[in-house]
């Protein structure tokens, strides 16, 4: 394989690992919306998973298909530098549930993440995409959701994490 794009699934590992742990500690912070996080932990695990696949069976076969990886690998690294912040920081010091549902918004709809849901999206181009688009399922529209639930919660959005 390739080891730019070995790269590239890796980083995308770990942006959906990363985002997973995130979502992990508000489920831990706010037991009242608990269920929530939980799904979305649930959710990033299966998107890790689905990438793993990617690199065990279908990339040594050159099948990966086009356009599911986001492209920029140094802002892969950067996103997923800023979520591992991020989670140190709110362990020591616990957001708002205001700030951790404008956290989350914010990175659902980062480059990473909308590539992800855009690709998921798109119509089947063969048989690889349409295997992968049926193994994702539901999970998706994160940021759709997550803003859904700011609103009824009246929680207003903000720009800033």
């Amino acid at each position: 394989m390739d080891k730019r794009l070995l790269q590239m699934v890796d980083e995308s590992i770990q942006l959906e690992l990363n985002v997973s742990d995130l979502y992990k500690l508000f489920s831990s912070m706010f037991p009242e919306h608990r269920d929530f996080w939980w799904r979305l932990v649930i959710e990033e695990k299966n998107h890790a998973a689905l990438l793993k696949s990617v690199k065990e069976c279908f990339a040594p076969m050159g099948m990966v298909p086009m356009g599911f990886l986001f492209p920029d690998l140094e802002l892969l690294k950067d996103t997923n530098n800023k979520i591992e912040m991020l989670v140190i920081k709110y362990k020591r010091d616990p957001p708002s549930l205001k700030e951790a549902f404008n956290t989350a918004y914010l990175l659902e709809q980062s480059a990473g993440e909308i590539h992800y849901q855009t690709f998921m999206e798109r119509k089947e181009d063969n048989k690889v995409e349409k295997i992968f688009r049926e193994l994702n399922g539901n999970d998706r529209d994160h940021a759709l959701r997550i803003h859904s639930q700011m609103s009824s919660y009246r929680i207003e959005h903000t720009n800033c994490s």
